[in-house]
């Protein structure tokens, strides 16, 4: 599975490098774990966390995508630095959507069609629909669930 993040941080790296470097100021660290979103922003610990089931689908989520989701994070990380007031969160997420959408753009087109098809139907979206409040407790039990089908699924495989 790190060879999946890395696979991600190096598109970042030699299609927008200076996202990187925002990435390395504006994070303290990037953690793997299981959460009921593929990427978060987690502004006490300067942390972006990229979900664990998200980085080892490698046949539904490309490095890409997984890229994207980190540029996506990155940028609220970069937000929450350089902002002291309160924030409006529809407006902060259609920031995060064009940056996805500008990465996607500077992949070449079989690798950032994915990344740009979803970037534009977010940016499509009315305010509610683009910042949706988060019932977290109600998430982490979708989650939950969903996992547990996955696991039942491999066992029935082996």
């Amino acid at each position: 599975m790190l060879d999946r993040l890395d696979a991600a941080l190096a598109l970042i790296e030699q299609y927008q490098p200076w996202r990187l470097s925002h990435l390395r100021r504006d994070i303290a660290y990037l953690q793997i774990a299981a959460f009921p979103c593929r990427g978060a922003y987690f502004p006490g610990e300067r942390m972006v966390l990229t979900e664990l089931s998200f980085l080892a689908r490698a046949a539904e989520f490309t490095p890409a995508i997984i890229a994207s989701s980190i540029v996506h994070e990155g940028v609220h990380a970069r937000v929450d630095r350089m902002t002291c007031s309160p924030r409006d969160p529809a407006r902060e997420e259609r920031l995060c959507r064009r940056s996805e959408l500008a990465f996607g753009q500077s992949l070449p087109p079989a690798l950032g069609a994915p990344v740009i098809e979803r970037a534009v139907a977010s940016l499509g979206l009315d305010d509610a629909s683009v910042a949706p409040a988060i019932d977290w407790a109600a998430a982490r039990a979708v989650k939950a669930q969903a996992d547990a089908q996955a696991i039942a699924a491999w066992r029935s495989r082996s």
